[in-house]
């Protein structure tokens, strides 16, 4: 077991799973997972005990597990920021699991790839969780308002210059992590960013 190796900061120590090896179930993920503050333990605590009795993958359950990521390019230190329509903001890449998937990290390679168009994404700097954080969802004309344990990691890639949006209304914008803590809107985004960072700063190559 490794971590993120970030000096002395608690927030951004994950449990270090061999992106070449097999993965562990996320309840054995979460056990191992040290959280940055009161309230992302009281969010990993509150997922340990319904993973235990409840299906949290479906999307008809009121509360979610849906996989995230921050796209970074370690070389320039750059995040990968895109624009979500319905929420009106500038997030990380994400969403929920199809029919069959259980692995949150999976879920979110599988939604960069999408999002992103870059197909060698790659957990970074391993496959490690960065951040939990359960947030609510709005109702729309398709869904009740519900809640989204969103599991969220960083995946890096080397051709940054390639993403290529899904859609016109789905833009891509590649930023400092200041200017991307700025321009999101959500304080657990801003969050999970903040810690991104720090790990880039802690991988960033001697000079």
């Amino acid at each position: 077991m490794s971590d993120h190796t970030a000096p002395a900061d608690p927030a951004i120590t994950s449990v270090a799973v061999d992106a070449a090896g097999p993965r562990v179930s996320l309840s054995e993920e979460l056990a191992g997972y040290r959280a940055g503050d009161a309230t992302e333990a009281a969010h990993v605590q509150r997922l340990r005990e319904l993973l235990t009795t409840e299906d949290l993958w479906t999307r008809s359950s009121a509360l979610h597990i849906t996989g995230s990521a921050v796209v970074v390019h370690p070389p320039t230190g750059r995040v990968l920021l895109r624009w979500h329509e319905r929420q009106q903001d500038w997030l990380q890449v994400g969403g929920h699991a199809d029919p069959g998937e259980v692995d949150p990290l999976a879920v979110a390679m599988r939604e960069g790839v999408e999002e992103t168009g870059l197909d060698d994404l790659r957990p970074w700097p391993d496959a490690g969780i960065v951040h939990v954080a359960v947030v609510p969802v709005e109702p729309s004309p398709k869904e009740p308002a519900h809640e989204h344990a969103d599991i969220r990691y960083a995946l890096a890639t080397d051709v940054p210059d390639l993403a290529r949006p899904e859609n016109p209304k789905a833009r891509l914008r590649w930023l400092p992590v200041a200017e991307a803590v700025a321009l999101t809107r959500k304080p657990n985004t801003r969050e999970t960013l903040m810690r991104v960072g720090r790990l880039l700063d802690a991988h960033a190559p001697c000079s």
